[in-house]
């Protein structure tokens, strides 16, 4: 469950950063949806790590020579 919450919480950052960097992109010196944009995307690229090192199988250890 927490997973998914990391998942949906990675695309709603990654969203409202595509979002701010639009409505950058089409504003005359507004330096608040880039900022805004900058803090969206760390957010997505952390909570994008927290959602695939949840996935890892940590419960079965692999011997190398398996």
């Amino acid at each position: 469950m927490k997973d998914m919450l990391f998942a949906v919480l990675a695309l709603v950052a990654a969203a409202g950063g595509v979002f701010s960097f639009i409505k950058y992109t089409g504003s005359e010196d507004n330096k608040l949806f880039l900022v805004i944009a900058i803090i969206c995307i760390v957010a997505t690229v952390a909570l994008g790590g927290l959602f695939l090192s949840g996935r890892v199988n940590k419960n079965e250890d692999i011997h190398i020579t398996e």
